[in-house]
């Protein structure tokens, strides 16, 4: 029993060094769950927490999730699936339930800033859908308003950049005709309540189809002659940045200067099928790696150098079944097992399960508590820790 807990403490003193080391402070990460092998949100705590990682992004509500990172430090975006969207924009009393349900048995506990409603919905072109998504946005946001939540959780929606009908050069850059009758208003309330328009964004899909127009260097943040802005004179280095300045000036078209662009995933394939060109390890681990320093940096793009960017990278976990392409299932910075795919600076620590009940494992579970800040609750249940306390 000493040996064992005399590991543990090893574990833990290994845990803070590696959590005063990481480079990876205020990154975000995109924390999927379409696999059955991951490992539980208590330990996925301890994980995140060694890479000083404060931000996460989920695809739902999942209660697990949100318990385990009680009383944390970290940030959580939620999100709330297309297949709610109809149904809450005729019925406004669907979102009044859902966040009830959802949300506030959390947020007393663990921090939740943000609710992403609906995922790349212009991307289904499913018009019915799309028609929702600004109604059932507005039924979250006075959802909140009732419930006095409206500061302290902001109402936003993640697209992708097919929106987009021109993206070169950067400041030409337009929405598509047949969705701008939808875009006005949305970003006028994104105006309205203050809240960023959020944009899924890779460089890796535009070289994937394009390998011999587009530069690999251009798309990995590698050193490139990159281009010019013949409208704006402005000098890009990286596909990245390009892409976001041409979604400014599409919003800058339907009125706006006043909507933040924010990054809700972006990250680089590390495996792919031999058609996907440029997926693997080392085009991750630049891409992932170079990016993560501009992050840094606290670089802004060069039609907003004054505002960092602002980035979830897409995805914690190798996620075993997603469907679609080889690609899909390998964006993971670790394998399940805690595993880096490869190296980006990033150190990490997945605990193994520990069962224990000895007393000097609970003195140091105590430390451990009053140190990291994590939900003690969750993570002995996740972790299978047996004790009585007396």
């Amino acid at each position: 029993m000493a040996t064992r807990s005399l590991s543990f403490f090893r574990f833990l003193l290994l845990f803070l060094t590696l959590s005063v080391r990481s480079n990876g402070q205020g990154v975000g990460i995109n924390y999927g769950q379409i696999a059955n092998n991951l490992p539980s949100p208590g330990r996925v705590a301890v994980l995140l927490r060694s890479l000083n990682i404060t931000r996460v992004k989920l695809y739902d509500a999942d209660p697990n999730v949100l318990f385990s990172f009680s009383n944390s430090q970290v940030d959580f975006m939620i999100g709330l699936g297309n297949e709610f969207l109809q149904n809450m924009s005729t019925d406004p009393t669907k979102a009044q339930s859902w966040i009830q349900q959802r949300l506030q048995p959390h947020i007393s506990k663990t921090r939740i800033t943000s609710i992403v409603v609906g995922n790349e919905i212009f991307k289904t072109n499913d018009h019915v859908l799309i028609s929702s998504l600004l109604p059932a946005m507005k039924a979250v946001y006075s959802a909140l308003v009732n419930l006095g939540l409206e500061k302290q959780v902001a109402v936003t929606s993640a697209h992708s950049l097919d929106m987009l009908q021109s993206s070169y050069p950067p400041s030409s850059g337009s929405f598509k005709e047949e969705f701008i009758p939808y875009l006005k208003p949305l970003l006028d309330f994104h105006s309205q309540i203050k809240s960023p328009f959020l944009i899924n964004a890779y460089p890796f899909f535009a070289y994937k189809d394009s390998p011999k127009e587009i530069p690999l260097e251009y798309a990995l943040f590698q050193p490139n002659q990159g281009m010019v802005d013949s409208n704006t004179n402005l000098h890009y280095d990286n596909m990245l940045f390009a892409q976001v300045d041409a979604l400014y000036s599409a919003i800058k078209t339907l009125g706006h200067t006043d909507v933040e662009v924010r990054i809700s995933e972006t990250g680089w394939p590390s495996k792919g099928e031999e058609n996907e060109i440029g997926a693997s390890p080392e085009n991750a681990a630049l891409y992932n790696g170079n990016l993560l320093r501009l992050v840094q940096e606290r670089k802004g793009t060069p039609a907003k150098p004054s505002v960092p960017i602002d980035v979830y990278v897409f995805a914690l976990f190798n996620e075993n079944l997603k469907p679609g392409p080889i690609s899909e299932r390998n964006y993971g910075l670790f394998y399940p097992d805690g595993k880096p795919v490869y190296n980006v600076g990033l150190q990490g620590y997945l605990p193994d399960i520990i069962y224990s009940s000895s007393a000097t494992t609970i003195k140091i579970l105590n430390v451990w508590r009053a140190v990291m800040g994590l939900a003690v609750a969750g993570m002995i249940l996740d972790m299978g820790v047996k004790m009585r306390m007396r």
